[in-house]
């Protein structure tokens, strides 16, 4: 009996190990994967992550989908053969070039 509970004691140790260092791996990747994109502001000029905006069904496997980018809107069409562009909204020109200059110019 007391080999059981030994043997059950060091199976759940190797157990805790084995998903705390999953549970780090996992957080490390998070970092990396992002590129710092989680810090920036959702919808800043300078963030790299992709929003999801909107989708719109127009078939059975066919939607029309509006995503933004550093600022800018695109509206995309996915369909089972890919993915294509119907349009474009650049960034505002005023958060551009506070982007750029780092500020308000005042």
């Amino acid at each position: 009996m007391e080999a059981f509970v030994s043997n059950f004691a060091r199976m759940l140790a190797a157990l805790a190990l084995v998903l705390a260092l999953a549970w780090i791996a996992l957080r490390l990747l998070r970092g990396r994967l992002s590129g710092g994109a989680s810090r920036a502001l959702p919808g800043s000029v300078g963030s790299d992550a992709l929003r999801f905006v909107r989708a719109l069904p127009v078939g059975t496997k066919e939607r029309v989908v509006l995503v933004e980018h550093r600022g800018e809107r695109w509206l995309l069409g996915v369909a089972s053969g890919g993915i294509s562009t119907i349009a474009h909204w650049p960034a505002p020109v005023e958060a551009a070039e506070k982007a750029l200059t780092g500020g308000d110019s005042d």
